[in-house]
């Protein structure tokens, strides 16, 4: 099991004591990104990903080192403390930057069969609202299952963090842990997934954009052929 941690924050704290945590449970290989330090370029909205391909953004190379692990990865951790109720700016900065794999345009065909988890945590509140910034993008890169664990610590040092949430934390990721495990190689995208697969398979049909239009047929996505068979 190859597992990929992307960190919206480059300190170790509380969320990433909470990712670290699962991911040990989890058992695999793991690699690890850390925001904004191994990536720390804003999209500038110039749309080359869109029209041009992705290799013409102008951060591609950059942003390479971690397309490649998050391909090669059976699981998605993505990691993020609640700034103003949000995930950090260097989280959003770096998901910005996958708006061409979307469904709605080009979604790699890996992630079809991967499951995610979006990670938060917060002195207080905030956690659904971060993990609902992360899990949009997995939902939308085609993820076959994302799962969402937000804790509030109510510290800003994971140190003084109460062992009571600590030994919540320990019973939350053993028991994400084994669904993820029991899952491993046998999920597939929910029916939600293919329903929107399908909308956005009509409207490649109608050639909106020529690029996708043309990967969707290189793929066989508008004739019978689907990313999870």
């Amino acid at each position: 099991m190859k597992i990929i941690i992307i960190h919206g924050q480059s300190h170790k704290g509380s969320t990433y004591n909470v990712s670290r945590i699962l991911a040990d449970k989890l058992g695999g290989e793991v690699s690890e990104f850390f925001l904004p330090k191994d990536f720390n370029c804003f999209c500038i909205g110039c749309g080359n990903c869109f029209t041009k391909g992705e290799v013409m953004c102008p951060h591609f190379e950059q942003l390479q080192p971690l397309t490649n692990a998050i391909d090669e990865s059976d699981i998605i951790i993505l990691a993020s403390p609640v700034y103003v109720y949000h995930v950090t700016g260097s989280m959003k900065a770096f998901l910005d930057h996958y708006g061409y794999r979307w469904m709605v345009h080009r979604p790699s065909e890996s992630m079809f069969s991967k499951q995610a988890v979006c990670v938060s945590t917060a002195a207080g509140a905030g956690t659904k609202k971060a993990n609902k910034d992360m899990a949009d993008s997995t939902f939308f890169w085609g993820c076959a299952k994302t799962y969402k664990l937000g804790i509030a610590v109510w510290e800003t040092d994971w140190k003084r963090v109460d062992e009571k949430i600590k030994s919540k934390v320990d019973r939350q990721t053993t028991t994400l842990s084994n669904k993820i495990k029991n899952n491993y190689t046998k999920v597939r995208p929910s029916i939600k997934t293919r329903i929107l697969f399908n909308i956005m398979r009509i409207i490649q049909k109608k050639g909106l954009n020529e690029r996708d239009k043309t990967y969707w047929q290189e793929k066989g996505w508008l004739g019978k052929n689907r990313p999870w068979k």
